[in-house]
């Protein structure tokens, strides 16, 4: 049999029954609600058997889902438990981080991790947050550096990421009433959020012209004039130069967000160094 129960899935499955529904149990997993019912799909599909059934206007778990929820309990108990007995010995942790703390902070992380001894492997997926939040949910990601994460259990802020405006060299600002177009993440994105909101709340019309998927490819989108974009780098790439003619941005607050079951004293080596990572810059 080549067919699996997948650990995010069943995680998912048992949300929606602890927290009467899917919607719920998306805010509870810090998830979409199409992103808890595509979970559920493909239990359905791994089982061949119908799971859930429209009742009403709502929902309800078949009998067959019913079975499968006591045993989703069991592989939970027995997943998470694993986790809880291998965090005295040396372990392989994954960090994920969004492309802009990454950019920031994982040369410098990555030194100072190393440097302070712990009896593990550090590997660093790259990825926007949403998926480090699934990531996060199913346990194929340890620790997660997010912006403006306060929501997500046990998550610790650590310091703030200052944010810039950078447009090309020679772009030139629409004059007033046209929008000044910018370039962004396509959603969910916070720094989207932000530069929208922040030009919204100083009454500057504006509109998201180009959008991309990586920070490459906004990057190129403003270094070929397209328009402006909020960033937090250090250094601005070549052909790009930050401007002030635009409303100052408030920082984000970047947080270490641990799986659950992950042992305190990961949690705490890892907070300290990004917080070390913030305060200095060049730590290493």
């Amino acid at each position: 049999m080549d067919r699996t129960l997948d650990i995010g899935p069943l995680r998912s499955f048992v949300a929606v029954a602890d927290h009467g529904g899917f919607l719920r149990a998306a805010e509870q997993l810090h998830l979409s609600q199409a992103g808890v019912s595509q979970h559920v799909r493909r239990l359905e599909s791994a089982t061949g058997v119908r799971l859930v059934e429209r009742h009403g206007r709502g929902s309800r778990f078949t009998a067959d889902g019913e079975r499968l929820l006591a045993s989703a309990r069991r592989i939970l108990a027995a997943h998470d438990e694993a986790l809880r007995d291998l965090a005295g010995a040396h372990l392989e942790i994954t960090i994920g981080s969004t492309e802009h703390a990454a950019a920031r902070l994982l040369p410098s992380l990555s030194t100072a991790l190393e440097h302070a001894g712990a009896a593990a492997t550090f590997r660093y997926r790259i990825a926007r947050g949403a998926r480090l939040r699934e990531g996060l949910a199913s346990g194929q990601v340890d620790l997660a550096l997010l912006l403006n994460a306060a929501d997500h259990p046990g998550a610790v802020a650590v310091g703030a990421l200052e944010l810039t405006w950078y447009a090309a060299e020679g772009w030139r600002r629409p004059s007033p009433p046209e929008p000044v177009p910018v370039v962004a993440f396509d959603s969910p994105c916070e720094l989207r959020k932000r530069a929208l909101q922040t030009l919204a709340d100083h009454g500057v019309p504006a509109t998201v012209g180009t959008e991309a998927t990586q920070l490459a490819g906004v990057q190129a989108a403003v270094s070929a004039g397209l328009g402006v974009a909020l960033m937090a780098l250090d250094e601005p790439p070549a052909g790009l130069v930050a401007r002030e003619d635009l409303p100052t941005p408030e920082p984000l607050m970047l947080y270490v967000c641990p799986r659950a079951g992950l042992a305190d004293d990961l949690v705490s080596l890892a907070t300290e160094a990004v917080s070390a990572v913030l305060a200095h810059p060049s730590y290493a």
